[in-house]
């Protein structure tokens, strides 16, 4: 049904949580606030200056000075804090086999998401990588969306998006495509629907059968 498939990385295709959760304790702590991993869900998913700013009321400015520090540990420690879903590899192997025109769309730094996609030995099943800039000026998720479906000739016709979060569908349906809401991630089957998610896939083997 659809040739090019842009995929979420955190949360979608990798459980990144533990590695961003602790970066996020480490940047707050720098700024005297204590923070626990039960109560950071909502930071998996967002640009990190949004997060920083939305969440913890953070200026600009501090927010600048929180992504610096969380990206201290993130780069050492924190890419490395990181596991693959169970069914993904197989799940990108049959897309492929399928013909399938596969992407990445994260709002991660396309440095981090390329060192991730290669740790796990799943670089070589895509053939467009659209990130988040380092710098940040690059971030929002339906600009990178576009990004992937500009240069994979994408259209509202043969692509579809598949994440874990309301950005992913947001993001998505600002560019006319549709979005495959997972659960097994850091979004929940009352978010899915509630942002308006086009399918919805329980574990990885459901997206096939929506694609």
């Amino acid at each position: 049904m659809y040739d090019i498939v842009l995929f979420d990385l955190d949360g979608t295709l990798t459980d990144s949580g533990l590695g961003v959760k602790n970066g996020f304790i480490y940047a707050l702590e720098k700024f005297g606030i204590m923070a626990r991993h039960g109560e950071l869900d909502k930071v998996m998913g967002p640009p990190l200056m949004d997060s920083f700013m939305q969440f913890y009321g953070f200026s600009f400015e501090d927010a600048k000075i929180a992504v610096k520090h969380y990206r201290e540990y993130y780069r050492e420690t924190g890419v490395f804090e990181n596991t693959l879903y169970s069914g993904i590899p197989e799940l990108l192997e049959t897309l492929k086999s399928m013909g399938k025109t596969l992407c990445i769309a994260t709002s991660k730094p396309d440095v981090f998401a390329i060192q991730v996609l290669k740790m796990f030995d799943i670089y070589k099943y895509f053939d467009i990588i659209s990130a988040a800039t380092i710098d940040d000026k690059l971030c929002k998720k339906s600009d990178i969306v576009k990004i992937a479906l500009d240069k994979a000739g994408g259209n509202c016709y043969n692509s579809i998006m598949v994440g874990d979060r309301h950005h992913d569908i947001h993001g998505a349906h600002e560019n006319s495509i549709k979005c495959i809401g997972v659960l097994y991630g850091y979004g929940n089957e009352d978010e899915m629907n509630g942002a308006g998610a086009d399918f919805i896939a329980a574990t990885p083997n459901d997206i096939l059968k929506y694609i």
